[in-house]
This record gives C-alpha cells, sequence and structure tokens, in this order.
C-alpha cells in the first residue's frame, strides 16, 4: 500500500535546506518515483512515530510548555503539574485554566487554533471534540505504540481516533452516575435504587411525605442551555431505545422512542420532578443541590463523589446506574483527552508531558484525589481500590453501556441545534413533537455539510 501525500509535502524545505538543493531533492524523488511507476510519499518526510503512520507532524524542540484545560474544581490538577515541573525544571508547564462551561472551553480553544498561536501547547478536550479539531488540523495526530492503549478500555481509546488515527489521549473517562440519598429511601421504606424513570418518581412520591423532606425535590441533572443538556437529552433518548445519530454520523431523532426519551424530561419540568430551578443548572449548581439536601436523586459525574463526601450529606448518599425507560439507561460516554496542538512549540516536551499525564499512575491519582473515572481497565478490577471506592463497578459498568454523543466534523453547530431544540421543548416554548421535528431538519443540515 503506497501513501498519497500533496504536492505541497514534495516541496516543503527540509530543516536546513537551501532551496537550489531543495530543488534538486525534488527532481530526484520525482524521476525516480515516476520511474518505479509509484505514486510519492513525501522524500525524506515522515513522523518517524514507529506506528506504520506517515505525516508531517516533528516533535522536536524542549522546554516550557501549556497545559489548558476547564477550571480545575477538585484542586488535584496543580499538584500532578507541580510533580513534572520538580521533574523537569528546564521543561516547566503552566496551567492555563479556562471556565467550567465546557462551550466556552471549546470556543476558547478554537480561537486560538484559528488564529495559530502557539499560546496553548497541550488540549484537554472533550472526548466528543476529536473529529473536529482533527478534521480542521488544530491538533497533531500523535504515535500510537507510544502510549499503553492496550490497557485502556476499548470505548475509551476510540474517542481518541479520527480516520484510523490517533489524535487524542485519554486522560479520563466519564459516566452518568446516579446519586440518591440512601437516608431517606430507607425511611421512605425503599430498600433499592430505581432501574426506571417510573420507579424513580414513584421512590421521589414515599420521600416526600416524610417530614424531614420538606422542601426537596425529586431529580435534578444539567439542564441548563449549554453542552450538559445536551448530555442529559442523547441519554433520555438512548435510555429510551432511540438514537440522536448512528455510527456514521446519521441523525434519527424524529422517532416515536426519542420522544418518550426528550417526554421524560418535559413532563418531569411540568409535574414537578425536576425543579424549574434545575433548568439554570450546570454540573456544579447540580452538585451544590444535592450536597445541600435539596435533592433525593442526581445525576452528574463521578467527581461528585468525593466532594459529596466531604459535604452535609457524606455517609448518606450512594451512587446506582442511570435508571431509563424499561431498565437501566444508558450514559453519555464523556470524559476529556490530551491532544497536542498543531501550532505549539517544544512538541518532544509536550509529548513527554502527554505520556506522564495518561500515565496509569496519574489516572490512581486523579481517581483516589478526586473521584475521576480512569481509563485504565485495571484500576476497576483492584480489589483494595474498590473497597475504597464502592461506585468503580457501577462506574465501569456504566461506561461500558455508554453511547456517544455525535462524533461528527461539525460538532459545534450539532451541539447548538441539541441545545436549542432540547431547551425550547423542557421550557414550554415548543412541544416535544414540534422540538423533534425541527431538530432532525437542523441535524441533517449540520451533517450534510
Amino acid at each position: 500500500m503506497v501513501t498519497r501525500t500533496s504536492n505541497a509535502a514534495l516541496f516543503a524545505a527540509q530543516p536546513g535546506e537551501t532551496a537550489h538543493h531543495r530543488t534538486t531533492r525534488v527532481l530526484q524523488c520525482s524521476a525516480a518515483l515516476v520511474a518505479a511507476g509509484l505514486v510519492l510519499t513525501a522524500c525524506g518526510s515522515s513522523d518517524g512515530d514507529g506506528s506504520g503512520q506517515t505525516g508531517t507532524t516533528s516533535f522536536e524542540g524542549r522546554g516550557p510548555i501549556t497545559y489548558v484545560a476547564g477550571k480545575d474544581t477538585s484542586g488535584t490538577v496543580q499538584p500532578v503539574l507541580d510533580r513534572w515541573n520538580k521533574l523537569h525544571p528546564k521543561e516547566k508547564v503552566t496551567f492555563i485554566e479556562l471556565p467550567t462551561d465546557a462551550d466556552a472551553q471549546r470556543q476558547q480553544m478554537i480561537q486560538n487554533a484559528e488564529t495559530k498561536s502557539d499560546a496553548y501547547t497541550v488540549l484537554s478536550l472533550d472526548v466528543v471534540w476529536t473529529s473536529e479539531f482533527a478534521a480542521h488540523q488544530w491538533i497533531d495526530k500523535v504515535p500510537e505504540k507510544q502510549f499503553p492503549l492496550d490497557k485502556m478500555l476499548k470505548p475509551v481509546v476510540e474517542t481518541g481516533k479520527y480516520r484510523g488515527g490517533l489524535y487524542t489521549v485519554p486522560a479520563g473517562s466519564d459516566g452518568g452516575l446516579l446519586y440518591y440519598r440512601t437516608d431517606l429511601l430507607k425511611k421512605a421504606g425503599v430498600s433499592e435504587p430505581p432501574t426506571t424513570w417510573a420507579q424513580m418518581k414513584a421512590d421521589c412520591a414515599k420521600v416526600k411525605k416524610l417530614p424531614e423532606a420538606k422542601g426537596v425535590s425529586c431529580y435534578a441533572g444539567q439542564f441548563q442551555k449549554y453542552e450538559g443538556l445536551n448530555v442529559n437529552f442523547s441519554e433520555a433518548v438512548n435510555s429510551a431505545g432511540g438514537t440522536v445519530t448512528d455510527a456514521n454520523g446519521k441523525p434519527d431523532v424524529d422517532t416515536a422512542a426519542a420522544k418518550k426519551g426528550l417526554d421524560f424530561l418535559v413532563d418531569s419540568v411540568k409535574d414537578g420532578t425536576i425543579p424549574k430551578e434545575a433548568l439554570t443548572y450546570q454540573e456544579e449548581e447540580s452538585r451544590q443541590a444535592f450536597q445541600d439536601g435539596k435533592l433525593v436523586f442526581l445525576r452528574n459525574w463521578p467527581y461528585v463523589y468525593s466532594l459529596a463526601e466531604k459535604s452535609k450529606v457524606a455517609g448518606k448518599f450512594a451512587v446506582a446506574p442511570l435508571p431509563g425507560l424499561n431498565g437501566p439507561g444508558s450514559s453519555s460516554l464523556g470524559g476529556h483527552n490530551l491532544a497536542l496542538s498543531s501550532f505549539a512549540k517544544n512538541k518532544a516536551t509536550a509529548l513527554d508531558f502527554m505520556k506522564f499525564y495518561t500515565s496509569e499512575e496519574s489516572a490512581s491519582t486523579f481517581l483516589k484525589d478526586a473521584s475521576l473515572a480512569p481509563p485504565y481497565a485495571a484500576l476497576y478490577d483492584d480489589a483494595a481500590l474498590t473497597k475504597q471506592y464502592p461506585y468503580l463497578p457501577v462506574l465501569k459498568e456504566s461506561i461500558q453501556r455508554a453511547v456517544p454523543r455525535p462524533r461528527v466534523v461539525q460538532y459545534g453547530d450539532v451541539t447548538a441545534a441539541i441545545q436549542r431544540e432540547a431547551y425550547a421543548a423542557v421550557t414550554g416554548t415548543k412541544s416535544s413533537t414540534q422540538a423533534l421535528k425541527d431538530l432532525q431538519e437542523e441535524l441533517q443540515k449540520s451533517t450534510e455539510q
């Protein structure tokens, strides 16, 4: 198999090469390859990644770099960076914190890329941004064989791939969990967490009869008009047997199954199962509401576990798989992967830092200090860890059952459309039927571009 490259790759000057030497090289390569009847494969240019892939990325240069990610609400990132900086005093990494809002993070990273700025080196990308950033050549393909992908959960590894190449490396996975108040359910005579939406509502009705449940609402997720609403909407649709987009990115939301999923959210707001204030919740607002004792049930990520253990509900909660229409539901596959900006300097340092940050040792640290879901399979099966973190088996099940959000190049347009139409439905400005019909049309336009 011969790899095709562009004329631009052929005529690109090599490091230290004069114009005369470049012309000579091009003519020699062209003549030799034409004589052999081959297609040009970028003479003298290879990324040397050991994966059998060719390209133009050169992982050269050592020195200071930056690590760019959303705000570290857990307080665990800087200590890991400090450990790197102590080991590499001449190649220090500076943490650039972006807003907690995922949409704002993505926008700032795109703005940096569009200006071809070298201010950002290593990026922490939401797993669903891989295709978009890779297709626009904002991030470099990285050498697969230099990372222990065979030790990671397969669904997690797949989030880093684009057209067969590895563009992002799993740093942490994520699966949605149902947090629930064990003390309140026990007093209400409920011994097991719900597996269906109907059971959850019935359990809430029993809890609300308790004197100590005065002012407590039933359920919340993340329903503000931002990326979290896309996550919650997708989970509702998938948990009712529907599909947002198929494996090829083709939309399929104007269906009876998708309507059942959206109707769960819409009807829950109408009947008070989901409190009105939850329409303003992102991850942190919903976490705080649960920790303050305002909710019986909460859909959120595993990072909440360690923080809730330090709150007023410590020892009074547990986690379970998300409920669905007829049984356990499906989480949206979450998590963050590391990517290398195409415009960065000191890429040799950056690649080494990515290996350090995504190592099993670092994953174990993030698990122990911040309840962050590790990409490594072995950590979920470690008896000592499971005893210390009893939610691990539930989390592993959540990740393995998880469904990716749309993996499409035009991700910004797709998520904006989902957020717009889902929010219109849950706030009552559109019917579920009309919102899904309009969403189907919008997604078809976006994915056909």
